[in-house]
This record gives structure tokens, sequence and C-alpha cells, in this order.
């Protein structure tokens, strides 16, 4: 979901702060939610958010999407907030707010001259305590939602890996089905599903609260009081996912996808969830293989052999399971097998082999890179606070997470590639073009 304000606000507030360590303070109201005050008074730009711990995974069989669905239906307005106002509000009052989804969370927020500080945490409590959920709004949204399917997978050139990749990594967990879910399933969903969904997740026990930018901390800590303090607490969530069984063969599939012309072949692996320590170090395998012209993929199978003419390898953090993926398309008639071959060449060398010196040295130097950025706005840190703490159980990792990477040596990148990227625990997908389908 993308809003944009007409006004000049999100330059303040992407504008570079200090790369030193963030200060913050946290505690937690009686009724569960949690609170993360930042203050940093060098711009007048305050971010108010909610990250909840709700995703596509939380659901039943017969009901997937239904998180996606929220990230919508709770701008539809409030008891206090019109129905189609939410966005007005924010932008007449020189501000940004946007929503996003993943398997895990959801996470809100509004960024707001640091004068309006007091209506963004009036709208983040109107959206948890008393939103409007009614047939209208569920049956708007839900074509919303079939709209952003078709745009963003159906009609997408390749828009249908993730899915396809979700359905052949997992068997039992509910990765195995898209984060937007399947629209028969929210076709099929009445108003007392969805109720009974908002009343089940959207409560302050379940939530925590980030306020970031040019605040008064004590000041700040009286209305988070007064707007939030009296919302009830919900009941406690229990969350048993089935476990998968370790993938002790290659399996191999085909997709199909109507909207591409080249093909790609995909080498997929199924990892620990990112709060794991091997998790971080995967982070670096990936980084070294393919980020960059001159990562070992890229240089080997683009430049060098012309065989590609795109190569990656990522690791996709999911909290329970991690998705570990090594992708190519292939130059005019090169076999998708040659390259899985060639990917597989590169990575049996990193199971077998220290990384030179001089390759350990700039994978460190990215990832610094990389960690003074994620902290380099006011949005970003917030978001940073809301995920470290919510997902990692440690907010503290907005300052010490570079610790983990630094630590990571040579050899355990070579230990943890032989652990989990071996050619017995992949699956290998060919994504081909529709009409390949009938050849």
């Amino acid at each position: 979901m993308k809003k944009y304000s007409i006004f000049g606000l999100m330059l303040a507030a992407s504008a570079l702060v200090s790369a030193q360590e963030v200060a913050y303070q946290e505690y937690d109201l009686e009724n569960g939610l949690h609170v993360i005050l930042h203050q940093d008074n060098s711009a007048p730009v305050v971010v108010t958010s909610v990250m909840y711990h709700v995703g596509g995974k939380d659901r039943t069989e017969g009901r997937t999407g239904f998180a996606h669905l929220f990230e919508h239906l709770l701008f539809e307005g409030t008891q206090n907030i019109e129905k189609g106002k939410w966005f007005e509000i924010v932008s007449s009052h020189g501000g940004q707010n946007n929503a996003n989804t993943s398997q895990d969370r959801t996470y809100y927020y509004e960024v707001f001259p640091s004068n309006h500080l007091e209506l963004g945490l009036w709208m983040e409590s109107e959206r948890m305590l008393h939103p409007v959920i009614n047939q209208e709004g569920v049956d708007t949204q839900q074509e919303v939602v079939k709209e952003e399917k078709r745009l963003r997978y159906d009609n997408s050139p390749y828009g249908q890996i993730l899915p396809v990749l979700g359905k052949n990594l997992f068997k039992v967990h509910p990765y195995k089905d898209p984060n937007i879910g399947y629209m028969e399933d929210l076709d099929a969903a009445t108003l007392e599903d969805v109720i009974a969904y908002n009343q089940k997740y959207y409560v302050p026990n379940n939530a925590v609260l980030v306020v970031a930018g040019d605040i008064d901390a004590e000041k700040t800590k009286k209305m988070v009081a007064d707007y939030f303090g009296s919302i009830p607490r919900g009941a406690d969530i229990v969350r048993e996912f089935p476990t998968e069984e370790p993938i002790t063969e290659e399996v191999r599939s085909k997709a199909y996808d109507k909207n591409i012309q080249i093909p790609a072949s995909i080498v997929a692996y199924r990892t620990p969830g990112f709060r794991e320590r091997d998790a971080y170090v995967l982070d670096m395998i990936s980084s070294y293989l393919s980020d960059g012209r001159s990562s070992k993929l890229y240089k080997k199978m683009v430049d060098d052999q012309k065989q590609a003419l795109q190569v990656g390898a990522f690791n996709i953090g999911q909290e329970d399971y991690g998705m570990y993926i090594v992708f190519a398309l292939p130059v005019g008639s090169t076999p998708l097998d040659t390259l899985v071959s060639e990917m597989e060449e590169e990575i049996a060398l990193v199971r077998s082999e220290l990384i030179t010196e001089r390759d350990y040295t700039k994978l460190q130097n990215k990832f610094e890179n990389r960690f003074v950025n994620s902290n380099s706005s006011i949005q970003g840190i917030a978001n940073s606070l809301a995920r470290n703490y919510m997902l990692y159980g440690d907010t503290e990792l907005i300052n010490k997470e570079i610790e983990i990477y630094r630590s990571i040596t040579r050899e355990e990148i070579r230990e943890v590639a032989e652990k989990y990227l071996k050619p017995n625990q992949r699956v290998v997908i060919d994504y081909l073009p529709e009409e390949a389908q009938d050849n």
C-alpha cells in the first residue's frame, strides 16, 4: 500500500542522521503494549509506528491472506475517523503514511512534522481500539487485494517466483502459501471470520509502538499512556506451527509463467529462521556469491562465460524458516541444467574452501556500510527498533547487530555452506514460459 503526501516532509524524514549509537527507551504498558521511544531533535520530524506480530503465516487452512487484507482494511476508518478520510487527514497535516505485511508481521507508520505527534498517536490508537469492520469495507478491500494480486503476481514477469518457492520448499508449514493468500479463501471468509481475526491479533499485547524523532520523551510517555493505556489487553496468542521434515534428496520441479519469454533456473534451500546465527552467515554467503559485478557468480557466469543474463543469490529471512535462493536467466540457448551446474560449482567451493582474506575483508566492509545505512533516517531507525524487538526479541540489535557479522569467520562461512547448501538439500525449479508447457 502506497499513499504519498504532496508536501516535502519526506526530504526531511530521510535526511541522514548520525551513525553513532542509537539511544532509546523501552517499557510496557499494563495492557501489554511494548513502547520504544527514540529522541532525535535534529530535524522537526516524528515517526509514529505500530508493528503487529501477525503475518501471512497466521491463518487456518482455508482462510489465507487475512493479514494482508487487514493491511488495507485498517485504513477504512474508525469510530472517529470517517470512511475514506485517513489519508486525507495525514496529507492535510503535512504527513505521509504507509503499511506493509510479511509472512511474520504487519507494520503501520505515519511521518509528521513533529508538532503533529499527538495526531499520529491518536490515529494509531484509533486503529487499534476503534476500527470499523463491516461488510462494505471487507468487500471493498477484497477487490483492492485482488487487483494487487493481478498487478504484482498474475500479470508481472516472474511474479510467481515467491509463491512457487513457498509451495516447493514447504509442505506443512504455513509458509507454503503466499502471503497475499488465495482469492477463493478471501471470497469464502465471513464478516464474523474477519472480526474474530482482528480481535485475536490486533491487540496491544501483540504489538510494539515506536515513536522516533523530534520528541520530548517524558511528554510523549504521557501521551502514549493517554491514548493507548485504556485499550483492553487481548488473549495470549499461542502459535504451534507444524515442523517441516528435512530435505534429504534433491527435488526437481517445473513452474510456468505466461508473462515471460526467458526461462529461469532456480535452486532453493530451506534454511533456519532469521534469529539463528547461521542465518547471518548465510547473508554473508549470498553477498559473496552475487552482490555486485565483481561477485563470484556474476563475474563467472555473466562476464566471463556469457552464460547468464542475470544471476543472483539471496537469503530470504523469515521467522521460522528461511529460504536461500540462487537463480539465473540464460543467455540464448544455454541449457538450464548448465546454469545449475555452474551455480553449484561456485557453491561447492564455498563448502570446501576458505574464501580469501581479500574477499572476507570486502564482505566485512559491505556489511559495515549496510549497517550504517539502515540507521541513516528516522524512518529506518523506527522500523529497525520495531523489528528487532518484535521479531528478534532484542531491541539492542540496532546497535550491536554489526558485531555478529564482524564475529563471523571464514571457517564459519565454509561450515554453514556445508551444513545447508548441499545438492541433496536443494529444490531445483525450471521456471518456464507458459507456452513451453505444451511442448
